[in-house]
């Protein structure tokens, strides 16, 4: 059960499992009563060989280089990952003090709280490194389920871009929120 999984950072033997996990919840990106919750379209929802090597990288950098990235794993009872959250670094030079979150959660594990938990231990996380004064996302506006944990979780939404992507012959929006750490 999601509401009994341990929530424990990554390391480096956890990647390969990891990423099998992530294209399988890549899969309910848009299926189905799930909203599209990837930037991708659904017959392209995968995380490529380039995309976990660069994801590899990025988890072996120390916080404040470049291309940083922390994973933590949801487990449940038999060791099985039932959700993820990751923070990075932004791309833009003098945006240290941010950083960017992902997250999912399996689809047998969701509406049970395990999405709320997962933000609170990154978020614990980051305002325990003085370098980090907030945490930014960015979710298809389309995504409503998501949007409405993240307002819970105290996120504020700070904007939206209008067709931002044409995904599937559709014109998605794309919200951005924030946390203040401090």
């Amino acid at each position: 059960m999601a509401g009994e999984a341990i929530i424990r950072q990554a390391g480096s033997d956890d990647l390969d499992r990891f990423f099998a996990y992530l294209n399988d919840h890549l899969l309910d990106n848009g299926s189905g009563a799930t909203a599209l919750f990837m930037p991708m379209a659904r017959a392209a929802s995968r995380f490529g060989p380039e995309r976990e090597s660069a994801f590899r990288s990025a988890c072996a950098s120390a916080l404040g280089q470049p291309g940083w990235r922390r994973l933590w794993l949801a487990l449940d009872n038999d060791g099985g990952i039932a959700g993820h959250i990751d923070l990075r670094a932004r791309p833009e030079g003098a945006c240290a003090h941010r950083a960017l979150l992902g997250m999912g959660v399996q689809r047998d594990a969701r509406k049970q709280g395990l999405g709320a938990r997962l933000i609170a231990v990154a978020a614990a996380w980051a305002a325990s490194e003085a370098a980090l004064d907030w945490i930014d996302l960015e979710v298809l506006s389309v995504n409503l389920p998501a949007r409405q944990l993240y307002a819970r979780c105290g996120f504020v939404q700070t904007g939206e871009t209008a067709d931002m992507f044409r995904i599937d012959g559709q014109a998605l929006a794309y919200c951005f929120m924030s946390l203040a750490l401090r």
